[in-house]
Order: structure tokens, then sequence, then C-alpha cells
């Protein structure tokens, strides 16, 4: 649920604003395209964490060369800072809109102190217990096209029914789309997360590192990781139905940020669904942000073999805080070096599109290698769902990197 949920974070929100108001309900049928795929890789990778009790990093470090696992924190760190940067921005400024009296800044250091201090000071339990409440804030998304006037007959067959728009502005968005879905960031966040539950649970030897992994406790892990994926797809189909509905039927069709897609809802929907939107970028930022520094500090905590772990006190494993520390201050200074929200994501975007196929494709290997997984290596659906993802990742980093050109 964590893990899905957090997957829309305001920079994700953004991305479906803008495919719902530039395009109306064109796009909503990506959601149920992209669910299997990303249910299939992040199924994987927490198979990877529950099998070999490392995250993915740990994995990457023992079985491949190293200058795969360099190449992969090169690209990843400025990628997961710009996003945790275009965050902190997306919910400073919807914060503002809420209260004008309180600058933007003002809300971004607050709100930058305020994950700082959650991360270092409650343990795992406790944090993944907030965040599971946060990610009911995410519901809010579900009830503005029911407050507004939505025809359910063009929803039905917008999904139901693809359709491609063959031009450059709406395959961008496409490749946006699915860029922000299969994150390769999430990819560690899941493997290194299944290890945290499984020793907070003990089900797990903290010393020997060693557990007999049964076909529940996979069982519990797919449905676990299928739940969380489908919960995830559900609020960036009612995003894009949102924005799609109000926005574009308004004539309101460039929207780049989430605060102008917020103001934008104000006058056609109503103070009662601005609000709405505006509170559920702020609690997805909350949400979103912990989960982005800390698939970074895992992977820098694995490679240099730190402690780690979000069950750990500060004095425990003070690398691993340190290294969050670091992204989030360097996330808050980004939005004071002239690097706006928006450079940040396509940057982003561009760095993310260029690691995704490498990284699922190292997935893939991994998972077929039963030198490393045992007996629970892919079957078949699962190899198919994720050469499936593999190839459309593939051609999705090919045509970003045409884009940028033309």
């Amino acid at each position: 649920m964590i893990t899905g949920a957090s997957d829309d974070d305001p920079s994700g929100i953004a991305t479906y604003s803008q495919a719902g108001a530039q395009f109306g309900l064109t796009t909503l049928w990506t959601a149920w395209i992209s669910f299997p795929l990303m249910a299939a890789i992040q199924g994987m990778c927490a198979r990877i964490g529950i099998v070999t009790q490392e995250g993915l990093t740990g994995v990457l470090k023992k079985n491949y060369p190293r200058a795969i696992l360099y190449l992969m924190i090169l690209f990843s760190f400025p990628a997961i800072v710009m996003n945790i940067g275009a965050d902190i921005a997306g919910m400073g400024a919807v914060a503002n809109l809420i209260c004008p009296a309180i600058p933007v800044w003002i809300f971004s250091i607050l709100f930058t102190g305020l994950v700082m201090a959650a991360i270092i000071l409650l343990p795992y339990r406790k944090m993944a217990r907030t965040m599971k409440y946060l990610a009911m804030i995410l519901l809010v998304y579900l009830i503005v096209p029911f407050i507004a006037h939505t025809n359910w007959l063009k929803v039905a067959n917008a999904t139901l029914l693809p359709h491609v728009i063959w031009n450059k502005d709406y395959l961008n968005i496409l490749v946006a789309i699915l860029g922000t879905t299969i994150s390769p960031y999430l990819f560690f966040w899941q493997a290194n997360m299944e290890v945290e539950e499984m020793q907070e649970r003990q089900l797990v030897s903290k010393i020997s590192r060693k557990i007999v992994v049964n076909n529940h406790i996979l069982g519990v892990m797919k449905t676990d990781v299928n739940l969380g994926m489908l919960f995830s797809n559900i609020v960036m189909f009612f995003i894009i139905l949102t924005t799609g509905t109000v926005l574009f039927q308004g004539g309101v069709k460039d929207i780049q940020t989430v605060e102008q897609a917020a103001r934008a809802l104000q006058p056609l929907a109503g103070n009662f669904a601005y609000y709405l939107f505006a509170i559920g970028v702020i609690g997805t930022g909350f949400l979103a942000i912990p989960v982005l520094c800390g698939s970074l500090s895992y992977m820098f905590s694995e490679t240099f073999g730190w402690k780690m772990g979000m069950n750990k006190k500060f004095h425990e494993a003070p690398s691993f805080y340190i290294i969050i520390i670091i992204s989030l201050v360097l996330g808050l200074l980004m939005n004071y070096v002239g690097l706006s929200p928006i450079k940040a994501l396509i940057y982003t975007a561009i760095l993310y599109g260029l690691t995704a196929p490498i990284i699922i494709a190292i997935i893939l290997h991994i998972c077929n290698n039963k030198r490393v997984m045992g007996e629970h290596t892919n079957g078949r659906v699962s190899n198919f769902l994720g050469f499936t993802t593999l190839v459309l990742m593939t051609i999705a980093a090919v045509v970003l990197i045409y884009l940028q050109w033309q």
C-alpha cells in the first residue's frame, strides 16, 4: 500500500493532471494497461527481498559487476534528489493556496523539517502505520468526479477502448505516465521494505538472516503488492478522470504544476473539490518523500556496507540517516538555485527513463537465476509481464530521448 500510494506523489499528480487537462479522457486506458506491469515488477522485487533477505543493491553487489551498481547510483542520485525537490515545491505551493498569508518557502522548509523529524525519530512500525493512514488521504481523488458533472458512458468508453493520438504532445504524455508509474526508486524500496517487514515481524533471524520461504509468505506478499499497485492505479485513474472531466471540458488545457491544477479546479468544480485536491497533494508528499530519500539511502548503505534500516535509531545507523538528511536538504535547496520544478521533473524523467530498462533487465535476470533465487524463480506469467515491461520501457526511453531533440 505504501509503495503503491507513494507512486502517486505530487510530481506524479502533476503528470496525471496534465494528461487529463490536455487530452481529456483519452489516457484513462493507461491505468489498466500499466497495472499488471507494475504489479509484476514490484512483485519480483519483493520476492528478491524475501528470498535473499537483502535489498536489490545488495544482490547486485554480490552477483553482478560493480560497474553496473555504480552506474545505477550515478543516475539514481540526481534523479531522486530532483524528484524530492519537485515534491517539496509542489507541497509548498499547494499549501500556500490554502493559506496565502504564509509564503511558499516557509511551507517548503516546514514540510522538509517535518519529514526529516518523522524519519529520524519514529521507529519503523510507527512510521509504517502513519504512512498507511496518509495513503488514505489519496481517496479524496475518488470523491471529486462524483461532485462534478461526469459522463460515465464516455468514461467507460475511454477506459476500455485505448485511443492513441499520434502527435508529439500525446506521445510525450504517454511516456511520462509510463515513467511515473514504473519508477526505478520503487524497485529498491520494495525489496528493502520486505527485509524490514520480515525482521520486524521476527520471521527471520537478524543474525543468521535465514528464513524458510514458503508459499504462504509469498502468497501474502503477492496479495499485498497487487492490492498496493491496484490502489495506486485507481488513484491515478481518478486524477486523470477529475482533470479530464473538469479542466478539459472547462477549457483549461495547460497544466504544468499541481497548484495550477488545484487553482483551476476552484472556479469549475467549487471550493470543496479544490480543497480536497490540495489536501491530497500535501498528504501524498508526506507519503512519497520518505520513500524517495529512503530508497536512495538503502542504495548507498548496501553499496558501502553501512548499517541501515528505518527500524534502527540514528546512533545505530548514522550513515543511513545522514544520506536521508543530505537528500532532503539538497531537494529543498534545489528550489532556491533557479531550477524550476518542471525542469527538474523533465530531467528526472530522462534519468529514470535511461535507468529503468537496465534495472528491469537485471531484475528479470536475478529472478531467473537459480543460484540467487533457488526454487523461487519466475514463472511464465511473471516472465511474460516482465519482458513486456522491459520492451515498453525501452521503447519509452528511446521515444523520450528522441522527443527531447525535436
